[in-house]
């Protein structure tokens, strides 16, 4: 159970649209870079491995493959850093966590993607008779 005063406290610093995305999807988080007085954003691709937390604590891992070596990095959802999250494509999996992706190299590394069209089959097979 929360406490309500840290509930309060909380409240002010979180974001109003929280990006959906699950675990095993290829998204593009876009960071806000401060450079002196210059302000610029890159763009980090892969793989969502891990989400934790809630709240103003609720942090994602996203992994990706740089020069053959693998990359992870955690980015807080509520972080003012964090500018956008975008969902490139979405993975299917059976875990909470993928963890097991960081002893895999290669085209293992990939997901099978999600069927988005199987939903909409039965209503079109059922308007069509």
């Amino acid at each position: 159970m929360v406490n309500k005063i840290v509930e309060g406290v909380e409240q002010p610093s979180l974001k109003k649209e929280i990006p959906q995305f699950s675990i095993g999807d290829s998204v593009d988080v876009a960071c806000r870079i401060i450079e002196g007085e210059k302000e610029r954003t890159q763009i980090f691709s892969g793989t969502v491995i891990a989400r934790k937390g809630r709240g103003i604590n609720e942090t994602f891992i996203v992994r990706r493959i740089v020069n053959n070596e693998g990359v992870e990095r955690g980015f807080p959802i509520h972080s003012p850093a964090v500018a956008s999250v975008t969902v490139k494509r979405s993975g299917q999996n059976r875990r909470a966590k993928l963890f097991y992706l960081r002893d895999r190299i290669g085209k293992a590394t990939r997901l099978s993607e999600k069927r988005k069209d199987k939903v909409a089959a039965p209503a079109l097979a059922a308007n069509a008779g």
